[in-house]
This record gives C-alpha cells, structure tokens and sequence, in this order.
C-alpha cells in the first residue's frame, strides 16, 4: 500500500523549517504532497500561484514530493488526491491544542485518514510565516529563515531587501 501524506497550509511563505519537515516526511512516506492553501482569509502576501512556484523550487531537489494548490476543505482534497494521512508541523506546546482540535475535527468530516504530528529540527523551532514575513516587510534580513528563492521573491515584492541599521 502506498502511503500518501498531505501537508497543508498558507505557506506565506515555506520557511526553512516548513521544508526542514517535508525533508523528513519525505523519508517517512511514499509521497510527500504539499498542499498550499488559497487562505484568502489569512490575506496572504504571495499568491496561490507565488507560494506554489516557491515551494515547488524550493523542494524539487526531493524526487517523491509533489506541490499544488487548493481551495477546498481539507478532507474534500485528501480524499481528492487519495490520500490516507495528513501531516501537520508543531514548533511549541501552544500549537498543540489547535492542531489537536483541527485532527479531531477533520476525523469527524473523513475518517478514512490520520493525523500525524512531525516537530521541526531544534533549531529551526522559532521560525514561522507570520514572523519572517513581518520581519521582511519592515527591512530585516530574512536570509537565514528561508531558501534564497524566498528572500528573492520577498525583495520583488516588497521593492526593497533588508535595510541597514
């Protein structure tokens, strides 16, 4: 049986530690499908079409992981994309009882799949989206939070790179 994970979120953008994870899961599972949200609600700096194209460079040096996009609820598209577990990162214990609600919730909608749980590397455990893209948009240095790809697309977006002191 092939055993086919989804890892979904905004990626807004994919960070070291997103990538640090699908790494991992790559070795874990068969493949590896990152699934990167519209999340329109979540005002996303980058489009559906920007945070695909990124991870999809980002990742495309690992052989069994695919990216695409999606606007569904997510046990609409994991049954979509015959799937049969989800994959979801937790950095810190305040993450936890989110995604704990979120897996049970997704179990009541589609029992047909798990839930699985990967902490990221140590020392990648502080990065998330949110804070590298605040830091970008105020003119930090983003360089050791995210792929060169990323800190690129950050600098045509924004108009500008990290600002000096």
């Amino acid at each position: 049986m092939t055993t086919r994970v989804i890892y979904p979120g905004t990626f807004d953008p994919i960070t070291n530690g997103h990538k640090d994870l699908v790494e991992r899961a790559s070795r874990l599972f068969d493949e590896v499908i990152l699934a990167v949200a519209a999340s329109e609600k979540k005002k996303p700096l980058f489009s559906t079409e920007e945070r695909v194209a990124l991870a999809q460079e980002v990742l495309g040096h690992l052989p069994n992981v695919r990216v695409v996009g999606f606007d569904k609820l997510l046990s609409f598209f994991v049954k979509e994309m015959d799937a049969n577990v989800v994959l979801r990162g937790l950095r810190a214990v305040s993450d936890f009882e989110y995604e704990f609600q979120l897996a049970n919730m997704n179990r009541q909608l589609n029992s047909e799949f798990e839930t699985v749980f990967l902490t990221p590397s140590e020392h990648l455990s502080f990065i998330s989206s949110s804070l590298v893209r605040e830091i970008a948009i105020l003119g930090g240095d983003v360089s050791q939070f995210v792929s060169p790809c990323v800190r690129e697309a950050f600098v045509r977006k924004l108009g500008h790179g990290p600002r000096l002191a």
